[in-house]
């Protein structure tokens, strides 16, 4: 290995140093699913002291025999770090508020916000936007008692009413409280349907920010076309509240995402403006180190000081100082005591994914960049070029297990993509800081500067654009921990393919060997869920996206979940290119949000909709792009067939009048004569309109029910026993704030014989045909279920 001080020598890739990535990858999964923020902490904090360790007796600071040494201070520093940490889960169990959550009590709360409000449609289920808001409790009155409490808490509310709250505000709010079951330290979660009772005035600090932001998009929208005033204030502030949802995908897929959240890349460039402009006036170190940290203080303040904001902050000063020093090695101890000193502070750090993302991509970059950009040097790249290449091909190589097993898909093309937008970067975050400052002084000057930006937004969008549109630009693995190694493996594959010529002619075999068998049987055999399918239940999170088979290629496809992206995924995973009829149960987001994904690249010959639903806010906008794109809408109602190809629906329900009935209730109810028998799709119908659906004398039976509303516990007995499904299918977002489904619901199922299939463990969920009648299979391969 190469002596630390030896300045010409090539940049060495320390194996040994590779470790604390890989440990950080499974620290991470290990946090995601068990959700134990005193576990995840205590853990971190021994990769990172072991990190530090491996540091030392690599670069040969500290000698072998020492070693017992520094392991001591290691177990020293993981104790006071998992006690830290479990003092505060300990303060959560024991929380009052916590206890009057389990019982589902009323409360009257102040709290103040942490961060801005957030729009959530996938929560919009009665038809209004609903805002998510992270606040610190200050005093609560549950069941008579009043006291002082602090802690944390998720507000869920009415965007009209709650969207325009700044942080650091005092609010009073009444709402009901219910259990916080996600990672974390939030003592409760808190639903409310009203505005506050009483909102103090922000802090001036915060008034200042908001202002900043408020100035930023005014000017942004003022003299940029709608996509492009959407996204500035994302890559400046990471207000992503004007953003459009075809930017949004477009990024994501090319794997640009991060761009339009706050980032330590975001705090390095304007630090480093700084510093550039410091040294230019010939100011003193002193000065400039006075000027940097107010830089650094205003701009965490402007862009919110939640816990992502500091971590970026944290690790942007740590990828400055590892630049300005030009010792990248030196930068690895200072990553290591900044993030064990973040997650003392802030224990939800240790389930945070973006937390994870930032530490593993400043790892990499510190340890693998600089071998990386010395090879491609002595290839002969251009040192820019190199410097560029190597930092994007890093990131992307350290985050992707991590981005594999939380979204279940991996971008292709991020490298390139990154590569290509690297170049107008640093002038765009600078340009467009100056536009958010002069903005809020001169609103004019603000729209002449927010011109300049408009060729290089050009660029990020054109280049999204056109990386996302490039077929399989996404490649889909499983989520969860499986997709993490089955993308681990595939990175060091790479990696070692591009390494070592040996495994390139290696790889050139196994190429050809598996193209030789895995192409005929792609041409020749149906995609997942194969040629006999007939109900999927596509997995889009807190929603329902259900397919049924029409025969010759066609299918029904009834509700489409809350976004375009995971039906869209779905359908074209299954290869549905046209569908016979798009039926919305009813006008709720989580059933209705999707229905662009379903038009997109599809033929649609009709949507059906229940009566009165097209009046329902919701149900109109649902409605707007099937009525743009010449779709045509039908209203049916109890006693209606429909047909399509080889498949009958006869609409059960709602039985009855439906004026004053809740949306829920109002929703359609089919029933499918299929080849493995009937199946039943209730909605989102709740008790009353379930027992109105018993006493009309309907036939219920079926083999197959999609469970209503999610496996609420709004269903009763007596409609499970009436049906007695052989298969009950459950769809519902994994870890979804409701409890879906109640765990009552899954043990009566049991106790009538019907096998349990869910969503949010297993993915789409299909029921195929088979030789002996019916089988259900997931799409996560985990085994082919009998019923």
């Amino acid at each position: 290995m190469n002596p630390a001080g030896d300045a010409s020598a090539t940049p060495v890739l320390d194996v040994r140093l590779v470790a604390p990535v890989l440990a950080v990858w499974a620290v991470t999964l290990l946090g995601l699913y068990t959700g134990w923020p005193i576990v995840t902490a205590t853990v971190f904090a021994a990769i990172l002291c072991g990190a530090l360790a491996t540091y030392l007796t690599a670069t040969g600071r500290i000698r072998r025999r020492t070693v017992a040494r520094v392991v001591l201070a290691a177990l020293a520093v993981v104790a006071g770090s998992g006690a830290a940490v479990g003092a505060r889960m300990w303060a959560v169990d024991r929380h009052p508020v916590a206890a009057a959550a389990e019982e589902g009590s009323w409360a009257t709360v102040v709290l103040v916000p942490s961060d801005d409000p957030r729009r959530i449609r996938a929560a919009a289920f009665d038809g209004t936007d609903r805002v998510r808001v992270p606040a610190r409790l200050e005093h609560v009155t549950v069941a008579g008692l009043s006291m002082d409490a602090g802690g944390s808490v998720v507000v869920f509310a009415p965007a009209e009413s709650w969207s325009e709250l700044l942080p650091g505000q005092a609010i009073t709010a009444r709402g009901r409280l219910a259990t916080h079951t996600g990672p974390g330290t939030e003592v409760a979660l808190l639903r409310t349907e009203n505005p506050p009772v009483a909102v103090g005035p922000p802090p001036v600090w915060q008034r200042w920010a908001g202002t900043v932001r408020e100035r930023l998009a005014e000017a942004a929208s003022a003299v940029l076309p709608p996509d492009r005033a959407g996204l500035l204030p994302g890559l400046v502030v990471g207000d992503t509240r004007a953003s459009t949802e075809d930017v949004r995908e477009d990024f994501r897929v090319a794997g640009l995402a991060h761009l339009t959240a706050v980032s330590g890349a975001n705090v390095s460039i304007v630090l480093g403006a700084v510093l550039l402009l410091v040294r230019a006036a010939g100011l003193g170190p002193r000065a400039g180190t006075v000027l940097a940290a107010t830089a650094l203080i205003a701009f965490v303040i402007v862009v919110r000081p939640s816990a992502s904001v500091v971590r970026a902050a944290a690790m942007g000063a740590i990828g400055l100082l590892a630049f300005v020093t030009g010792r990248e090695r030196q930068a690895l101890p200072a990553l290591c005591a900044a993030v064990g000193v973040l997650l003392v502070l802030m224990p939800d750090l240790a389930v945070d994914v973006g937390f994870a993302l930032s530490v593993s991509a400043t790892a990499g970059l510190i340890v693998a960049a600089p071998p990386v950009v010395a090879r491609l040097v002595e290839s002969g790249w251009p040192r820019p070029v190199a410097e560029v290449t190597a930092m994007s091909l890093v990131a992307c190589a350290v985050t992707a297990p991590l981005v594999a097993a939380v979204s279940g898909a991996v971008s292709v093309v991020s490298v390139v993509a990154n590569v290509l937008v690297a170049p107008v970067l640093a002038p765009l975050t600078v340009l467009g800081s100056l536009v958010a400052v002069a903005a809020t002084v001169l609103p004019w000057a603000g729209e002449v500067l927010a011109r300049g930006t408009d060729p290089m937004l050009w660029w990020l969008i054109t280049v999204a654009d056109r990386a996302a549109s490039l077929p399989s630009a996404e490649l889909e693995v499983p989520d969860g921990p499986r997709g993490a190694l089955i993308t681990a493996v595939l990175v060091a594959a790479t990696w070692s393919v591009i390494r070592y010529r040996r495994a390139r002619v290696v790889a050139v075999v196994v190429a050809v060997a598996v193209a030789s068998v895995w192409l005929p049987v792609r041409l020749l055999r149906p995609a997942w869920p194969g040629a006999d399918w007939v109900f999927v239940a596509c997995d889009v999170g807190q929603g329902d996206a259900l397919v049924l088979a029409a025969g010759n290629g066609r299918a029904v496809v009834v509700d489409t979940g809350a976004e375009p992206e995971p039906v869209d995924r779905c359908l074209r995973r299954m290869r549905i290119r046209e569908v016979a009829l798009l039926v919305l149960s009813h006008p709720h987001a989580d059933h209705v949000g999707g229905v662009r994904g379903v038009l997109t690249g599809r033929s649609v010959g009709a949507v059906v909709i229940g009566a009165g639903a097209a009046s329902h806010e919701a149900g109109a906008e649902a409605l707007s792009p099937a009525t743009d794109a010449g779709v045509p809408v039908r209203e049916v109602g109890a006693g209606t067939v429909l047909r399509a190809d080889e498949l009958e629906l006869e609409i059960l329900g709602p039985s009855g009048h439906t004026a004053g009935r809740s949306a829920n209730d109002a929703s359609l109810v089919l029933a499918a004569e299929t080849a493995v028998g009937r199946i039943l799709l209730p909605g989102d119908a709740e008790e009353s309109a379930l027992d109105a659906l018993l006493r009309s004398g309907a036939d219920l039976r079926a083999e197959v029910l999609k469970m209503p509303h999610h496996g609420s516990r709004t269903t009763p007995e007596h409609f499970l026993t009436a049906v007695r499904p052989r298969v009950a299918v459950i769809s519902a977002g994994r870890d979804n704030i409701y409890g879906h489904p109640h765990p009552e619901i899954v043990s009566v199922l049991d106790e009538i014989g019907a096998r349990v299939l869910r969503t949010d463990l297993h993915g789409d969920v299909a029921v195929v045909r088979t030789g002996s009648g019916a089988a259900a299979v997931v799409s996560e391969v985990r085994g082919t279920i009998e019923p």
